[in-house]
């Protein structure tokens, strides 16, 4: 039979197929050629004797968590308590981009926001819109529809108000919004395993999210090609191979130069190279 992997706990692997659930171990098989199943995997299974016969191929892999075939990363941005970083989410953009997962920006806490803090944020948060999926924490109902048939990992900064959203989305959570769940943290999250649970019609993992944020096994051109907008203007660099620094007759430099390309992003990029 086929299913999917919607938990992990120890050596016992849950098993969703046709809406029934089968716990199994995984064959020894698995352990010989250095590959091991993981949530959101899909799998052959032998559903009598309870064994994972094989692993269908994956669409993205995700470090930490462990967890395979994920749709969307739900980045939750703070804009104030904490403050607003763009370095953190553009970290986390690309880390996404590369991996193959969907980044999906909600921004939190604009309601605290003065009067000059609204100007000055509103023109970044436009940017961002023109390149990725955004959403204000107060879009309660369009952020709903996002989950439908997706396999979801939120994620971002502590602090950044995840509990309390996810509270919004799903009431019977019942998460403290003291705690962090899902999240970015290396505090009060409880959860000792990889779990999918069932949000708005898709499947959202249940971790402490990415709890490291290293380029890990990224090229400098691999965090170049990743900011995404760069790519529009890239082939109209002198050079084939334009890193957009220290290049002239670089394209990149141009249009961040005429506000094209916002300059914190530009500025970011640099950043991490270095």
């Amino acid at each position: 039979m086929q299913g999917k992997i919607i938990k992990l706990i120890s050596n016992d692997y849950t098993v969703k197929s046709q809406n029934n659930i089968y716990v199994c171990k995984a064959r020894g098989k698995f352990r010989n050629i250095g590959l091991s199943p993981l949530v959101g995997d899909e799998v052959l299974f032998d559903a009598e004797n309870k064994y994972i016969l094989d692993i269908l191929p994956r669409k993205n892999e995700l470090y930490r968590p462990a967890i395979a075939n994920v749709d969307l990363a739900i980045i939750i941005t703070s804009l104030k308590r904490p403050d607003f970083s763009s370095n953190l989410l553009d970290k986390f953009l690309v880390i996404c981009e590369y991996n193959r997962v969907k980044p999906v920006i909600i921004f939190t806490k604009y309601d605290l926001l003065d009067e000059g803090e609204i100007k000055t944020i509103n023109p970044i948060i436009d940017y961002y819109k023109k390149i990725y999926d955004v959403y204000i924490n107060s879009d309660i109902d369009e952020i709903k529809k996002i989950f439908r048939g997706k396999v979801s990992v939120f994620t971002g900064q502590s602090g950044a108000g995840k509990s309390t959203l996810l509270n919004r989305i799903k009431p019977d959570l019942n998460l403290k919004t003291d705690e962090i769940s899902m999240a970015l943290n290396r505090g009060k999250h409880t959860t000792r395993h990889t779990e999918l649970i069932e949000v708005c019609g898709g499947l959202v993992a249940d971790t402490p999210g990415f709890s490291a944020l290293e380029f890990q096994g990224m090229s400098n051109s691999d965090i170049r090609d990743n900011f995404i907008e760069f790519n529009l203007y890239r082939d109209e660099c002198q050079f084939r191979d334009c890193f957009h620094i220290h290049e002239r007759k670089c394209m990149i430099k141009d249009k961040v130069l005429d506000g094209t390309i916002l300059k914190s992003r530009y500025d970011n990029y640099v950043n991490f190279l270095k």
